[in-house]
């Protein structure tokens, strides 16, 4: 990302959560309120990249994003805005599904940008393969969109090596970023690594490769999921593996002085891949303990520390 935009902040906010949830009520002055104040203390915390998706609150998420930049124009050049398309839904056509034709995508980039109330998308991402993929249409999808300045760069998410690769070879912009479910609660791209030449690499459900292919092409990782939904910072849970996990975190905070939500990030971002966490919480309070990450460079001991804790054994 920084290659492309030397500007990103090492953070990406989630607007999952933004505009009143996942049901078929309209979007009120409340919940357009509320993404105000997360803008702002976004941009407060130097946080500037934002991320979206057509499906969030079925396109509430934009939709009340999208009046804040309709009432204060002048945030949208503070702002790196990337969406995704490509999930539909169940509906009278048939069932859940990926589509990534043309028309599709097409009709996906003008909802966003009317719901956003912007003129062009920094990043828009490919939420999840499709495996009806014409290549070439998606590649002439992509070169028309940029063309006509509706998007400048293009992204994928949820995509192994060799998927991006494939898709890579028709392209003629490059793929910039890939966002994948990546924390310390869920491994397995690390799993993957330390596990090779043994058996516990084949209960490893992750395509071997991915880190190593995004970081050789110059493409920005991206963790969704990068708080592992507060299992390790005060979730309640009744299994022993998280609670240890948890108490480590807690006494790691205390001895780096920051917080335990900056712990769990920190061990993300210690990785090489300089991988940007997504965060998706809605309490400013917490926004501001995740921005701590920032400001810390956890040990190797540390970092291992905190495998062996969560995997609740030691490394092969």
């Amino acid at each position: 990302m920084q290659a492309h935009f030397p500007s990103a902040s090492r953070l990406v906010y989630g607007c999952m959560g933004l505009g009143g949830g996942w049901n078929n009520n309209p979007v009120t002055s409340d919940h357009i309120n509320e993404t105000h104040a997360i803008i702002n203390k976004a941009l407060e915390l130097d946080i500037n990249v934002f991320d979206h998706a057509d499906i969030y609150t079925f396109g509430k998420a934009e939709q009340a994003f999208g009046e804040v930049l309709k009432t204060s124009p002048t945030l949208r050049d503070k702002m790196i805005i990337q969406s995704k398309c490509a999930i539909r839904f169940e509906d009278d056509l048939g069932p859940k599904r990926y589509d990534f034709s043309a028309k599709w995508i097409n009709t996906s980039v003008e909802g966003i940008l009317s719901r956003l109330h912007i003129e062009q998308i920094d990043v828009l991402l490919l939420h999840r393969p499709d495996p009806l993929m014409e290549l070439d249409e998606v590649a002439e999808c992509v070169a028309s969109l940029q063309q006509q300045g509706k998007i400048k760069h293009i992204g994928v998410s949820n995509m192994n090596g060799h998927q991006i690769a494939y898709l890579q070879s028709s392209l003629s912009t490059p793929i910039v970023a890939n966002q994948l479910e990546m924390s310390l609660g869920f491994r397995e791209w690390v799993e993957d690594g330390i596990t090779t030449n043994s058996t516990a690499n084949r209960q490893v459900g992750y395509a071997s490769g991915t880190v190593e292919h995004c970081m050789l092409n110059n493409i920005q990782l991206q963790a969704w999921g990068s708080i592992a939904q507060g299992r390790y910072t005060g979730a309640t849970t009744n299994n022993n593996t998280d609670k240890n996990t948890a108490e480590l975190v807690k006494r790691l905070a205390s001895e780096y002085q920051t917080t335990p939500e900056a712990i769990v990030l920190g061990w993300l971002m210690r990785h090489p891949a300089k991988i940007q966490p997504v965060l998706g919480t809605t309490n400013l309070a917490r926004l501001a303990a995740c921005k701590e990450a920032d400001n810390l460079t956890l040990s190797r001991e540390h970092w291992y520390a905190l495998v062996e804790a969560a995997r609740g054994q030691e490394v092969p």
